[in-house]
């Protein structure tokens, strides 16, 4: 059997072919993706052929934020069945390793993530009509929420991991710093887990629109003096218990320090290169710095929220086409300031 998928060559060459369905083994599952969203690694292979070292070598399937419905299940499958809407998750680690053992997942030795470069062969991904999945990255949603709805897992795993790094946000003052689909999502996250207070930054008001819609409490645009400078953040030390920085950008890091209060919490999610770190700040207002990568056992929370409706995932879905018009729906996903997260349907 075939199946239709989004395969890139190279930076800008993503052709619609037919590739082989693989063969069912009695521990996975036969699944029909509905939607699929296009995440910023996706964006950088399709723009820049990948990102930093990461280089596509070969052809590869993109997407990992995808979600559909089970059309058929092995002989030893109990957690899902035909019929059963269910989110995929993309990870796929070892279980052997020593952090597989230790339950740090997202630190395998031998992860296997769909749509990435990182490894030769590349690991493909899940942009296509239909796949086989182990039962174990199945994760039941339901019918009240939409596939597109439900695809969002993905990402929300990675912002429910990042707030969970500093420990307890109940009563906190948060800031989030980027407001695009994960930042976003950072926010709802952090309401989510108790924080009284979520000043999100940006430098587009209409992302900052959609930050409200998820949950933030007020808005900064730093595009706009004085930006995180204003007096009410930085006196008496400084105004916020934890910074979530989503951005990546070089700049924001120094921007931030002087806004969180000493011995504050600084996560940072966005990636990058080398970005100059004042060091004497971090020492001096005894700030602990954590970073966050990717997820594991936050996808199954991920997908029963939005299940249950305990974070609504709509606002930052801004555009959906179908697999044919896959070109089209990276172009648009390249305009950050027109669009937040754009869903292939299949």
């Amino acid at each position: 059997m075939e199946t239709k998928a989004c395969v890139l060559y190279s930076a800008r060459d993503l052709r619609i072919e037919n590739v082989p369905v693989a063969e069912m083994g009695d521990e996975q599952v036969l699944v029909r993706i509905g939607a699929g969203g296009i995440c910023g690694s996706d964006l950088h292979y399709y723009l820049d052929g990948g990102f930093g070292v990461v280089r596509v070598k070969e052809a590869m399937i993109l997407g990992h934020e995808v979600a559909g419905t089970v059309e058929a299940v092995g002989a030893r499958v109990t957690k899902v069945k035909p019929g059963d809407r269910v989110a995929l998750n993309p990870s796929r680690p070892c279980g052997k390793c020593e952090f597989c053992q230790a339950g740090e997942q997202q630190h395998c030795l031998d992860m296997w993530f769909y749509g990435s470069a990182m490894r030769t062969p590349h690991s493909q991904g899940a942009f296509r009509e239909r796949i086989v999945a182990g039962e174990f990255q199945c994760e039941p949603v339901g019918d009240s929420v939409s596939i597109g709805e439900a695809a969002c897992c993905e990402p929300l795993s990675v912002a429910l991991h990042a707030v969970g790094q500093p420990g307890s946000l109940t009563g906190k003052r948060v800031l989030v710093t980027g407001s695009g689909p994960i930042g976003a999502l950072v926010i709802a996250a952090a309401r989510y887990a108790g924080a009284l207070e979520v000043v999100a930054t940006d430098l587009h008001d209409a992302a900052l629109e959609k930050a409200l819609e998820m949950g933030a409490t007020r808005t900064v645009n730093v595009a706009r003096a004085p930006g995180l400078a204003a007096e009410e953040f930085t006196a008496r030390k400084g105004y916020f218990d934890v910074a979530i920085e989503c951005t990546g950008a070089g700049g924001v890091i120094k921007s931030v320090l002087p806004a969180l209060r000493p011995r504050g919490a600084l996560v940072q999610v966005g990636v990058t290169g080398e970005v100059p770190v004042p060091i004497d700040a971090v020492v001096g207002k005894e700030i602990r710095l954590f970073g966050s990568s990717r997820f594991h056992r936050e996808y199954a929370l991920a997908a029963r929220l939005i299940k249950e409706g305990r974070i609504d995932v709509k606002p930052i879905i801004t555009a959906t086409l179908p697999l044919e018009r896959a070109v089209e729906a990276f172009q648009m996903a390249a305009d950050r300031k027109a669009q937040m997260k754009v869903q292939l349907t299949f």
